[in-house]
C-alpha cells in the first residue's frame, strides 16, 4: 500500500517561508567561510541512480553529518545523506563558529519551573559535551578547523545589565555546575578590549572559535572514510512511504530506506512530511566581515582576544576577531530576506560595528551573507522520533547554537538508531530538548508572529538604551 508521508507538490519550495533568494540550492553564499574553507572538497556525487540503505538522513549539515560519522564509523550501519546544495551550503556553513553553550533560549527560571532542576542541569551537562565532542572529533579526525579563544564573553552594556549577568553567572555556577565568572569593566578593558559601549561581562567555559565550514567538511569527510555515502546537490522532492520502507526522490533517483532522518533545521523541507510542517521558525541571521585590522587598529580599540562575544541584548550582536584578524560581526536579519531589505539590513549591521567600535569607522566591509537560524515553539531543541512512526527521527532547534548542539545531537541520534532497544528515549538525551516541538499556531502567520515579537524586542532594548544611556 502506497502512503504519503507528506503533501503532493510540484513545486516543492512554494511552500517556504521567506522570499525565493534564500532557497537557491545551487547558489553559493559569499562568505568569507566559502572562501577560505580549502581547496579540498569532499566527494559528494549527485544522487544519480535508485538505490536502499538502512537510514537515509535529510540535511547535509552538521546534525545529519555527525548522525552519518556516528552511524557508519561506530555502529556500522548503512547510511546516505541527501543535500539540496553542496555539504554545509545551509547554517552550518554559514555561522559565526561559536562552539559554544547554549542552543535554548527558554530563561532558566522557566525551564526550572517547567523541568525541574536535575533536568536544567542535566541539559548543560550535555552543552558542555557538545562542545568536547567537537573538540575530540577535530583532534581524532585532524579537521584543520583554526580553533581560536577559550571562552565567550558575554558583554553588559550598562552598570544595571553587568548586576544582571553577575546573578546569571552565579545560578550557572552554584546550581548547574558551571564555568562561569564575572569581570569587571576596568578588569575586561584591560584583559580584552574596550568600547564606550562596555560595562563588564560574564566569562563562560568551554566554548572556542572555529572555521565553520572546515569542521563541518572535515566531519563529511571522516563520515565518507567511515563509509557512508554522501550526496550533494540532491534535493528530496517528493517523500513516501510503501509498506515499512521510505522512499526519497530527488531529481536523479530514489533512495529507499527502513528509516529516515530530519535533520534539515531552519532550511527544513516542511512540505515534505506533514508531521513536520509548523514546527519550526526559522529566522535570519546575517554577518558581515572586515579587511584584516592593522595592529595600530586593534591598539586603537585595546583589542586583546580571539574570544567568541555576544552584546547581553533582546537581540544580541555577536562577534569575533578571526585568526587573520579581519572582524566578524552578526546579528538578526531582515524578516522577509528581500534584496532591498537584506542590503538594509547589512548597512545597519555595519553602522552598528562603528558605533561599537569608533576608532574602526573608516574599515571597509570585505564579507557580508545570511543564512536561517531554527527556533521551536517551545524555545528548546527538538530531537526524537515520531509517535506515529517510530522509523523517523529527527533534530533540530538550536536558536543559534549549532555548532555543538547539533553535533552532539547527531551522536544521540545514532546512538538511538543503532541501539537493539530502541524503542525508549536513551537517557543521555535530557527531557528538556526530547520529542516533538508543537508546532506554531497559524503556521502559515509564522513571519507575521515573528516580527510582532521583533518588535518589541527593538523596544524594550531601546528603552533600555535611553534609561542606561548607552
Amino acid at each position: 500500500m502506497l502512503q504519503s508521508p507528506g503533501e503532493k507538490s510540484t513545486h516543492p519550495r512554494a511552500k517556504r517561508l521567506y522570499d525565493s533568494s534564500l532557497y537557491q540550492f545551487d547558489a553559493v553564499e559569499p562568505s568569507c567561510w566559502e572562501a577560505s574553507a580549502g581547496e579540498h572538497e569532499v566527494d559528494s556525487p549527485a544522487l544519480t541512480h535508485d538505490c536502499s540503505c538502512d537510514v537515509a538522513i535529510i540535511g547535509g549539515g552538521y546534525t545529519g553529518l555527525s548522525t552519518a560519522y556516528h552511524l557508519a564509523k561506530h555502529h556500522h550501519v548503512d547510511v546516505r545523506v541527501l543535500e539540496a546544495g553542496h555539504l554545509g551550503w545551509g547554517a552550518s556553513g554559514r555561522n559565526g563558529g561559536f562552539c559554544s553553550l547554549g542552543g535554548s533560549k527558554l530563561g532558566l527560571e522557566k525551564a526550572i519551573s517547567r523541568f525541574g532542576v536535575d533536568a536544567v542541569r542535566h541539559y548543560w551537562k550535555s552543552q558542555v559535551e557538545g562542545v568536547e565532542l567537537v573538540l575530540n572529533l577535530i583532534a581524532d579526525e585532524k579537521i584543520d578547523a583554526q580553533v581560536a579563544g577559550d571562552a565567550e564573553l558575554d558583554i553588559a552594556y550598562s552598570a544595571k545589565s553587568f548586576a544582571d549577568l553577575n546573578a546569571y553567572a552565579k545560578t550557572q555556577r552554584l546550581l548547574l555546575g558551571l564555568d562561569t565568572s564575572a569581570i569587571s569593566r576596568e578588569e575586561f578593558r584591560e584583559r580584552y578590549f574596550d568600547s564606550p559601549q562596555q560595562h563588564g561581562a560574564i566569562r563562560i567555559r568551554p566554548t572556542v572559535g572555529l572555521h565553520p565550514l572546515r569542521f563541518l567538511r572535515g566531519l563529511a569527510g571522516a563520515a565518507l572514510s567511515g563509509g557512508a555515502m554522501l550526496h550533494a546537490h540532491s534535493e528530496v522532492v517528493s517523500w513516501t512511504k510503501v509498506g515499512d520502507r521510505h522512499l526519497l526522490s530527488t531529481a536523479g533517483g530514489t533512495v529507499r530506506a527502513a528509516k529516515v532522518v530530519m535533520a534539515a533545521n531552519g532550511f527544513m523541507p516542511e512540505h515534505l512530511h506533514t508531521s513536520f510542517v509548523g514546527r519550526p521558525m526559522p529566522m535570519i541571521s546575517a554577518i558581515v566581515v572586515t579587511r584584516p585590522l592593522t595592529e595600530d587598529e586593534l591598539a586603537a580599540q585595546r583589542w586583546q582576544t580571539f574570544c567568541p562575544s555576544i552584546t547581553a541584548r533582546n537581540l544580541l550582536n555577536y562577534f569575533r576577531l578571526l585568526p587573520d584578524k579581519r572582524f566578524l560581526f552578526g546579528g538578526r536579519g531582515h524578516s522577509s530576506g528581500s534584496k532591498a531589505g537584506t542590503e538594509k539590513n547589512y548597512a545597519g549591521l555595519t553602522g552598528r560595528l562603528r558605533q561599537l567600535w569608533p576608532s574602526w569607522r573608516g574599515v571597509p566591509i570585505e564579507y557580508q551573507w545570511q543564512g536561517l537560524v531554527c527556533f521551536t515553539r517551545r524555545l528548546t531543541p527538538s530531537i526524537g522520533r515520531l509517535a506515529d512512526d517510530p522509523s523517523v527521527f529527527f533534530g533540530f532547534g538550536y536558536h543559534g547554537n549549532g555548532v555543538n548542539t547539533a553535533t552532539w545531537a547527531g551522536r544521540e541520534l545514532a546512538k538511538w538508531i543503532a541501539s537493539s532497544e530502541g524503542k525508549s528515549v536513551p537517557d543521555s538525551i535530557p527531557q528538556m530538548v526530547v520529542g516533538m516541538s508543537d508546532r506554531f499556531p497559524l503556521a502559515a502567520m509564522r513571519l507575521w508572529f515573528l516580527r510582532a515579537r521583533l518588535a518589541v524586542m527593538r523596544a524594550a532594548d531601546q528603552i533600555d538604551v535611553l534609561r542606561s544611556g548607552s
